[in-house]
Formats: structure tokens, C-alpha cells, sequence
């Protein structure tokens, strides 16, 4: 299959300094805010290979500078998924992209194999 972009929700619909969760088809993925700029990545952690968050919606650290593995504390920078701290230090989430087109969060997600 090829990558496919789609539209995930309205630039409002996530204010600055927070994170919105969701599922697309087989995909959990999650967006942050980050003071206007908007940063897409796959819901896994590489070090367990499970969902980042610890309810819905909550993927920041208490400060919303960092994004925080719920499962064992790990930090990624918001800017780039690079852990900076945990058992995973060194590795990286994996980064979507994601674009405006009229006030619109669009995110192409990842090929999936046949």
C-alpha cells in the first residue's frame, strides 16, 4: 500500500501547549501543539512498543515542554521525538508529517505492509 495524508480535525480543536489522541483504521496516532506549532507522531513508545498516554488526550509532561511515556516516565522532545530521558534514551518516536490546509491538521500515515 502507499501513504495515505488525511485530514484529522480543526486547528482549534487542540490548543496550544496540549495533545489530542486518535485512531485511524489501524493507527493510534497523537498531535501536540506546541505554542502554534503542530508536531504529529505514531502512539508507541520504543521501548515497550505500547501507547504513550495515561488517559485520553494526556500525552504532555506536567509542564507541556516534554512528551511523557505514562508506562515508565520516558521524555521526547516535542520537536523532533527524541528521548532524552528513560530506558529508551537515544531512540525516537516516530514522526508523521503534518500540514495546515485551511485550518485543517492533515498527517500522512505510514505504508502499511502487505
Amino acid at each position: 500500500m502507499t501513504e495515505e495524508t488525511i485530514t484529522l480535525c480543526t486547528i482549534d480543536e487542540i490548543p496550544p501547549n496540549s495533545s489530542k489522541g486518535f485512531t485511524v483504521g489501524k493507527h493510534t496516532i497523537f498531535i501536540v501543539n506546541s505554542a502554534g506549532q503542530f508536531h504529529a507522531y505514531l502512539n508507541r513508545c520504543p521501548h515497550l512498543g505500547i501507547r504513550l498516554e495515561w488517559q485520553p488526550d494526556q500525552f504532555l509532561d506536567n509542564d507541556a515542554r516534554l512528551i511523557q511515556c505514562a508506562t515508565h516516565g520516558a521524555l521526547f522532545l516535542i520537536e523532533t521525538g527524541l528521548c532524552i530521558a528513560g530506558p529508551c534514551a537515544g531512540q525516537r518516536l516516530t514522526k508523521l508529517a503534518c500540514h495546515l490546509t485551511n485550518q485543517q491538521l492533515c498527517v500522512t500515515l505510514p505504508s502499511s505492509p502487505a
